[in-house]
């Protein structure tokens, strides 16, 4: 069986996608905030039907990269969590996603 060389190349380049961002639940939390300037944390957990304590778990992660923002604030008595993207998460998503299509388009259909 042959191999196709560019192909390979292509494929090798997986190896330095942003292992932080390629995690499925991650992914879609960057995915949603990339679209919005900014979404609560009510909304997240409904829009990714993660558990309150695993998104939280994965917002930490993503805020310790330097990836998302948060802010915490009261409204009323309740908390209230917004998140958003930084300019270095959305570099990082916009990153991965070129990534992603360039390996993608050299696979044969």
């Amino acid at each position: 069986m042959a191999r196709n060389q560019g192909g390979d190349d292509e494929l090798q380049s997986l190896t330095d996608v942003d292992k932080l961002v390629h995690e499925p639940a991650r992914l879609m939390i960057l995915a949603y905030l990339y679209v919005v300037e900014s979404a609560d944390f009510v909304f997240l957990v409904r829009q990714t039907d993660l558990t309150w304590g695993n998104l939280s778990a994965h917002i930490s992660k993503l805020e310790a990269a330097g990836y998302v923002e948060v802010k915490k604030e009261f409204v009323g008595k309740k908390p209230h969590t917004m998140l958003s993207l930084t300019a270095d998460g959305r570099e990082a998503f916009r990153s991965y996603r070129q990534s992603m299509k360039r390996v993608l388009d050299t696979l044969p259909d």
